[in-house]
């Protein structure tokens, strides 16, 4: 990729909202890039509630990675709001604005503002699989085991 240093990614941007804040790394040390809402006032989610919170940008990834929308800790800690497909996953051929999709798992109201904080973006390299077709698989230790099933 032109342009970019080792360990990074170059990454196209647009606002579809004209108005929409950028994202962009808190610390010099993030993995995540913070998302904000773009909203025209403001959005409720009562307990329980869940709302599809629109970030006015668009992104284009480079063919062999993914973007990940991810919670931010403080609202999950502080006031139990999440993003309820963690990760999310925006693929490197999606061309549409960036949502995310926040769930209220607190016990009060949470009202989330236009330009607030609300998820991370997280940029990651993607392996694509090619299965084959297989009478039976290789025997472990483990075998069949799951949930919970090491302890």
């Amino acid at each position: 990729m032109q342009g970019a240093s080792e360990g990074e990614i170059t990454v196209r941007i647009t606002r579809a909202d004209g108005r929409a804040r950028l994202p962009q790394y808190e610390s010099s040390g993030a993995a995540g890039m913070d998302l904000s809402a773009r909203l025209d006032g403001s959005l409720r989610l009562p307990p329980l509630g869940r709302a599809l919170v629109p970030t006015g940008i668009k992104i284009e990834i480079p063919p062999g990675f993914e973007a990940q929308v991810r919670p931010r800790s403080g609202l999950a800690a502080k006031n139990g709001v999440t993003v309820l497909n963690s990760p999310g996953t925006i693929d490197s051929d999606y061309r549409g604005e960036i949502a995310v999709i926040l769930v209220n798992l607190g016990a009060e109201d949470f009202v989330v503002s236009d330009g607030q904080r609300v998820a991370q973006l997280v940029f990651a390299p993607v392996a694509r699989a090619r299965l084959e077709a297989a009478e039976e698989l290789s025997a472990t230790d483990r075998g069949a085991g799951g949930f919970g099933s090491t302890g």
